[in-house]
């Protein structure tokens, strides 16, 4: 744990698996990036999850420290670098990795990480989140995989109908696991196996319109359409250390990395990421096949 107060200022199989490895599309987004901000607070030094809340004068990032850190949730200003919030909670979690909306004020925190693969279950806690610094006691919710404990760093909530879904974090492919619709505290959740990922994912966010997901890795982002969870489009990343958070903002997604002031870069997205609307012409093929396959929405 590490001391000091912070200044507050459905699976798809084998045919499925090809496109992932099949590296950028074409017409593939510049992957330079562009700088948005720079970490200036020196507790967050394991960046390890962002999400991201519009306000008027800009935008919000939340991040979280990796797996060491008490139970905190950093607010930080998208203009200065500067945190400008923080949310405690007293009991301290095994390894945290990523964050995903949760309605307004809202982020799902992931204490989903386990590098030893011995966790009998692992959990999420809705947190609320913004400027100025509060203590509070969040409801912790149990996940159980149904095949035994598996590592994860990435946390998945979709935009329409709130559901969670856990992408782990397999050296050459993952597993997507969705959770129930609604989630109790008083008992464990089983998770249901729904697709196949790539391999190591660190970090996952929808985007806007719930009918596709990009999930990334260290070096890679994949457009995902959503909820058949066929692939539509790979692209390279921007060279980050450790790069473990990605969060939609404005029609560009935000990459994150670990270590002490770190950048966050905006990325474009590629033409394929297109109308994100559940009633686009893009997506209806794709959903109507989910719902002839019974992928559960």
């Amino acid at each position: 744990m590490r001391a000091g107060r912070v200044a507050v200022g459905a699976s798809v199989g084998v045919a499925v698996a090809l496109p992932f490895l099949l590296g950028a599309a074409a017409g593939a987004p510049d992957p330079a990036g562009t700088p948005v901000l720079r970490f200036g607070d020196p507790d967050i030094v394991e960046s390890s999850g962002l999400a991201f809340t519009a306000t008027a004068r800009g935008g919000l990032v939340h991040t979280v420290n990796d797996s060491g850190d008490s139970g905190r949730v950093f607010t930080v200003d998208t203009a200065t670098g500067s945190t400008v919030g923080v949310t405690s909670w007293d009991a301290d979690p095994l390894d945290v990795e990523a964050l995903a909306p949760a309605g307004r004020g809202h982020v799902w925190v992931a204490d989903i990480g386990d590098n030893r693969r011995v966790r009998d279950s692992v959990a999420v806690l809705r947190v609320p989140v913004g400027p100025g610094e509060r203590t509070v006691t969040p409801e912790a919710y149990e996940l159980v995989y149904p095949d035994g404990p598996r590592d994860a760093e990435a946390l998945l909530a979709d935009p329409l109908t709130g559901r969670l879904h856990v992408v782990t974090k397999g050296v050459f492919a993952g597993t997507v696991y969705a959770a129930p619709t609604r989630l109790r505290a008083d008992r464990p959740h089983r998770l249901v196996e729904v697709a196949e990922a790539p391999g190591i994912v660190t970090d996952a966010t929808f985007l806007p319109g719930g009918g596709g997901v990009v999930m990334r890795t260290y070096s890679t982002a994949h457009l995902t359409a959503y909820p058949s969870w066929q692939p539509v489009a790979s692209w390279e990343l921007p060279p980050q250390d450790q790069g473990e958070g990605v969060a939609y903002a404005a029609g560009q997604v935000l990459v994150s990395t670990e270590g002490a002031r770190s950048e966050v870069l905006a990325v474009d997205l590629p033409p394929q990421a297109g109308p994100t609307d559940l009633a686009g012409p893009a997506w209806t093929a794709l959903r109507w096949l989910a719902v002839a396959r019974g992928v559960p929405l």
